[in-house]
């Protein structure tokens, strides 16, 4: 019975663990990402395109996934890249 008991303790502090890694500070996340791009704005302005940017860093690919999730959302401050 014990060991059940501990069991079920242990499991649930995982799925609460994992369920507050799954919040998005959605502000914060953008003002990231406006950051970003203002960094990547000479490449794209030098003819590179987004993807071309995004497929070599990572960062950028997570920006343009949270910009897509916060439009779809519609989260004050999202924008389309």
């Amino acid at each position: 019975m014990m060991r059940t008991i501990c069991l079920v303790v242990a499991v649930s502090a995982l799925i609460a663990s994992s369920a507050d890694a799954a919040i998005i500070d959605w502000q914060a996340e953008l003002q990231r990402c406006r950051t970003l791009r203002e960094t990547v704005a000479p490449l794209l302005q030098a003819g590179e395109g987004i993807s071309a940017v995004g497929r070599s860093n990572r960062s950028v690919r997570r920006c343009i996934w949270i910009q897509r999730m916060a439009v779809r959302k519609k989260i004050p401050g999202a924008e389309a890249w």
